[in-house]
């Protein structure tokens, strides 16, 4: 699966701790699409990400989820199927769109050890296996998603993010 990715650089504290960003974000995508969406060979598709702050995803935690409180990654897909088989010449699927905010990100990311160039990525990767239809509702579903994580980081070169921790429903 092919992606082009939208990046939004709407919070400066990105910007200012991160000058490669983008090129970050586009090294997620493109892993996570190789990983997860096999069965969508030959099928372009599209993804947007904001990189924002606490105050955005605030506001967008309340509107759509009922949760009046900042978050570090939230997903919004667009419910369009990626389908199967060889589409090359068909105009790309719109997956949806990834918010990442920049304080909580760097707050988790520093309380946990974990660089801020991993974690944004790990946060990407996460967000578009959401995108996919990859949720963590379930044990179930939280550890299959969550092997997705690992494998797709360490295909990036990072090391796996939750160690020897039990997956659980978050």
């Amino acid at each position: 699966m092919n992606a082009e990715t939208g990046i939004h650089i709407r919070c400066r504290g990105w910007a200012e701790a991160l000058e490669d960003a983008p090129t970050l974000c586009r090294r997620a995508v493109d892993a996570a699409c190789r990983v997860a969406a096999a069965d969508a060979a030959g099928r372009s598709v599209e993804v947007g990400i904001a990189l924002a702050d606490d105050a955005e995803t605030a506001r967008l935690n309340g509107r759509y989820r009922g949760i009046d409180a900042a978050t570090d990654v939230l997903s919004f897909a667009s419910g369009e199927p990626v389908g199967r088989g060889d589409r090359h010449g068909e105009a790309p699927v719109m997956l949806g769109d990834i918010v990442i905010a920049f304080e909580t990100s760097a707050r988790d990311a520093a309380r946990t050890g974990k660089r801020l160039d991993h974690h944004l990525q790990h946060l990407v990767v996460h967000g578009l296996l959401h995108l996919l239809g990859y949720d963590h509702e379930t044990d179930r579903d939280a550890g299959r998603m969550e092997a997705m994580e690992v494998e797709i980081l360490k295909r990036l070169g990072i090391a796996d993010p939750y160690g020897d921790a039990v997956p659980a429903a978050r």
